[in-house]
């Protein structure tokens, strides 16, 4: 065994039933389950899976050698500190979340405890969606979490530096490292989102001084901004017409979302990429607004005339892949 792993923290998720039916104790989904209604049919099915998956882990952990503690992710308050590594037990979503708790020294691989499973799939297509977690942060599953412990606990699997993001308003840092996107909207989905935005070349600046224009000043409205890095390139973005970028990358790729008419001279703006040696400065044109970090959990408030700065300069996350991250398809 590597010596230099000895505390280990595991975090993980609740399940969906864990957190509508015990948790809040929602009147109406419980209604729903117990008259098993297609769209809630298979919470407790995966609730099952997923609390056995935990055990499984747990299980595999004894054996180990090391010492461990596990906690909820909801259970975080603070920074993580005085361990060598962290395990998720979840998705994708348990990784994002417990990414924001992690600086550039502490290293996270995700156990994905309920994967999708395409023949169910298939064959609930007409009664409900039987998709279950896409895992691809995921480094395994419980069929191999042992064999992949042991090779990190080894040194025989080693982590990976991941770009962040990095994002400040008025100046002030307002969120921890991004590992997957960030997007700047109005609260309201239905309505307009207004912005200007551009990016500077910062790369050999002195301080005060002003970064080289590479591209021009866009006023734009439409259904918000999204920026997400490489390893966030697999998810929204790619969904709303982006491309994936190699998971090494340090470049961000940014994307208006559903453009309103925009000036035939930046239709070239809309859709691009940040190097690692630029930032793009945005100007909030909206009474109202949000920039929201890895999804809806996390989020600050943003006023008409806010200033943010979004960079690829965020401590990087020392991360486990997976093959599906690693994967070029």
């Amino acid at each position: 065994m590597n010596r230099a792993v000895r505390k280990l923290l595991v975090v993980t998720k609740r399940s969906a039933y864990d957190l509508y039916v015990v948790q809040h104790n929602d009147l109406h989904v419980k209604t729903m389950v117990e008259a098993k209604y297609n769209l809630v049919c298979n919470l407790t099915d995966r609730h099952l899976a997923h609390s056995n998956a935990v055990s499984k882990c747990h299980e595999v952990l004894e054996k180990c050698g090391v010492q461990w503690q596990s906690i909820r992710r909801d259970e975080l308050r603070e920074p993580i500190q005085g361990v060598d590594l962290v395990i998720t037990i979840g998705g994708d979503g348990t990784m994002l979340e417990t990414s924001h708790f992690l600086d550039d020294k502490i290293p996270m691989i995700g156990i994905n405890s309920d994967p999708t499973k395409q023949t169910e799939v298939e064959e609930r297509l007409q009664d409900y969606d039987a998709k279950r977690s896409t895992g691809y942060l995921c480094a395994a599953t419980t069929d191999d979490f042992e064999q992949v412990l042991d090779e990190v606990l080894s040194g025989t699997r080693l982590p990976t530096e991941v770009a962040r993001i990095k994002a400040t308003v008025d100046g002030a840092l307002c969120l921890p490292p991004v590992l997957n996107d960030v997007l700047l909207a109005h609260p309201s989905p239905a309505s307009v989102s207004r912005c200007n935005y551009y990016i500077q070349k910062v790369k050999g600046l002195k301080e005060g001084e002003d970064g080289v224009l590479v591209s021009p000043s866009i006023h734009s409205r439409s259904s918000g901004l999204r920026v997400c890095t490489a390893v966030g390139s697999t998810a929204a973005t790619r969904s709303a017409g982006g491309f994936r970028m190699p998971f090494l990358s340090k470049n961000l790729q940014y994307m208006l979302r559903e453009p309103l008419q925009p000036h035939p001279r930046h239709k070239n703006y809309l859709h691009g990429l940040i190097l690692d040696d630029e930032v793009m400065k945005v100007k909030w044109g909206s009474r109202q607004g949000r920039i929201f970090a890895d999804g809806s959990h996390l989020s600050r408030e943003l006023q008409i005339g806010s200033s943010i700065e979004i960079t690829s300069k965020a401590p990087v996350l020392q991360l486990y892949p997976g093959t599906k991250l690693i994967s070029k398809k």
